[in-house]
């Protein structure tokens, strides 16, 4: 007796997996499907990613972030034994569906899901203008306060007067420095 309905056509699914181990999931299912011959039926494996910007150490960095982590996405045609390999590949809890019977995604939302992964830099917007008070979060300056004098979106980088021995000096900050008040 099959598990499921053999559902035609060649769709997108959601497995869950073992949060951190999306990478290490994909990398097993790649390789089961080659080595037991199942490229006819699971073509694409998937784990989300977009890039996005955080300061350590004082320094800006671009980082791959999962966009949903737990999840990975798979492209396939579902059978009994392309449902087999993929829900018996390690660290894999499971399909997201109704019981045993997966739930295709449907086509916008991958092509949604495409875009936002294709964007090849992060932009920030910067949501101080000229004049406005704010607050130090972080740096050499730390908790200082001052008045924006000067933004540079190209670079996402801000001059703030603060006031230093009495006063007003120009610092530069990143714009993710700094807190609106």
């Amino acid at each position: 007796m099959p598990r499921q309905r053999v559902k035609q056509g060649r769709n997108w699914y959601v497995l869950h997996t073992y949060p951190g181990e999306e990478d290490a999931v994909a990398r097993n299912l790649k390789q089961r499907i080659e080595s037991l011959g199942m490229e006819d039926k699971i073509f694409n494996v998937l784990v989300p990613k977009e890039k996005k910007i955080k300061i350590k150490n004082g320094k800006r960095k671009v980082i791959e972030e999962r966009i949903y982590p737990g999840y990975v996405l798979v492209e396939m045609i579902v059978t009994d034994d392309s449902w087999y390999v993929v829900r018996n590949t390690p660290r894999v809890t499971g399909f997201i569906g109704a019981g045993t019977t997966p739930v295709p995604v449907s086509p916008k939302e991958i092509d949604i899901l495409k875009k936002r992964m294709g964007v090849e830099a992060p932009q920030y917007k910067i949501d101080v203008t000229l004049g406005s008070l704010v607050r130090i979060t972080d740096g050499s300056f730390k908790d200082f306060e001052g008045k924006v004098s000067e933004i540079d979106e190209e670079r996402g980088k801000i001059k703030v007067l603060v006031n230093i021995f009495g006063r007003d000096t120009p610092v530069e900050v990143d714009s993710l420095q700094v807190k609106k008040l």
